[in-house]
Order: structure tokens, then C-alpha cells, then sequence
């Protein structure tokens, strides 16, 4: 029934605001080439280097929790079966994400963002006014949230130090997986959104990246 999907979701998205979800993936390990002797590791990173790259993971749960929020509502807007196994698997692979995301914080010495319920709350109301636009507008939105993600990690990449090796191998697997979520999600029939919504769209994560470095 719905209001036993509804209680399922819902107690999913409680797990991933408290940070207690598990990876079912191995954390991605960094590739160091033998013939470097420059120091890596977090025992490289200065304090301005260690303060600025949990700013940037946490930014990065915070995304993670909002696409288990974006997931699991478009999960429910839908009718169609297909699309709740798709919505499913992106999820799971997020939740991935949410898990190392996390971890990484931990070794860091950092914390979660403190706002993570009013992100996951934001979102899955989001997500799922989109669901029910229609499963071409949701799909839609799904792809556009995915290469929007991408470009950020992108971004990312550019930002991290270069010898914090361990954040650049997670960043880099979640580009990876964010690249075939959002390919997935045009495959299965969604369109392009309105430049408009696009730039909302742009301009609600500028908010969201920008609260969530610090807070």
C-alpha cells in the first residue's frame, strides 16, 4: 500500500539524515604512482587544506542526501514499476555515496551538515511534485540533476589538493556513477527541461553548496 511505501521511504530518509546508512560498495581506494615521493595521504594535508576539503565532502553529503530524498520521492510519484526499479538502483548507489561521504568526514575530523533535515525535507518535496508532473518531466529532472552533479564534481576535482588522494578517488567514483544516472534517466525517455527551470535549478544548489560548506 502507499502509506506502507510512504512509512518505508520515510524511515530510509531518517537513516540518511542521521548518517547511519552502509555502503554496499567498497570505499573507493586511491591510485598512487610507485615512482611519487611526494607525501600523500591526510598526514600531507595542512589545516587550511584539511578545514577547506571537509567543506567540500560535506557539501557533498549534503548532495547525497537530497538525491536519497529526490529518489525516494520520484519512486513514489511514479505508477510505472520500471521506473521505481530504476529510481531503486540509483538510490542504492547513492546511498553508496551518502556512506563514503560520510566515513570521509569522519577521517577528517568534520561533521555532517547540521541543516540535513530541512535538505531532505526540501528535496523530497521537490522530487516529488516532479514524479507527479509526469514520468517524462520526472526522468527529465532526474538528468538534469545528474549533469548538473557532474559538473560540480567536476569542479571538485579541480578545487582538492592534489595529494588528498582518498577524496579525489570518491569524488571521481561518484562523477562515474552520476554520468550513468543521468545517461539511464535520457535512455528511459526523459526530456530536456525549460532553460528556466534549469537556472532554478542551478541557482537553488548555489544556495544549498554554499550554506552546506559551512554549516
Amino acid at each position: 500500500m502507499f502509506s506502507d511505501s510512504l512509512i518505508s521511504e520515510l524511515d530510509r530518509g531518517l537513516r540518511a539524515i542521521a548518517g547511519v546508512t552502509q555502503a554496499s560498495r567498497p570505499t573507493p581506494v586511491p591510485v598512487q604512482s610507485e615512482n611519487s615521493d611526494a607525501p600523500v595521504g591526510d598526514d600531507a594535508l595542512t589545516s587550511q587544506e584539511r578545514r577547506h576539503v571537509a567543506g567540500l565532502m560535506r557539501v557533498n553529503h549534503v548532495g547525497e542526501v537530497c538525491a536519497q530524498a529526490l529518489y525516494q520521492a520520484q519512486k513514489l510519484a511514479t505508477k510505472r514499476p520500471e521506473l521505481r526499479t530504476a529510481f531503486e538502483h540509483a538510490g542504492k548507489e547513492e546511498e553508496d555515496h551518502l556512506a563514503w561521504t560520510a566515513h570521509r568526514l569522519s577521517e577528517l575530523g568534520s561533521r555532517p551538515s547540521l541543516l540535513n533535515p530541512l535538505w531532505y525535507a526540501g528535496a523530497f518535496a521537490i522530487g516529488f511534485v516532479a514524479g507527479k508532473c509526469g514520468d517524462e518531466v520526472s526522468l527529465g529532472f532526474m538528468s538534469e540533476t545528474e549533469r548538473q552533479v557532474e559538473h560540480h564534481l567536476d569542479s571538485h576535482l579541480d578545487d582538492l589538493p592534489a595529494h588528498d588522494l582518498r577524496s579525489r578517488a570518491i569524488v571521481d567514483q561518484m562523477r562515474l556513477d552520476e554520468i550513468e544516472h543521468g545517461q539511464a534517466a535520457r535512455d528511459a525517455g526523459g526530456i530536456e527541461l525549460p532553460a528556466p527551470v534549469q537556472r532554478v535549478m542551478r541557482a537553488a544548489a548555489k544556495v544549498m553548496t554554499t550554506t552546506a560548506y559551512y554549516i
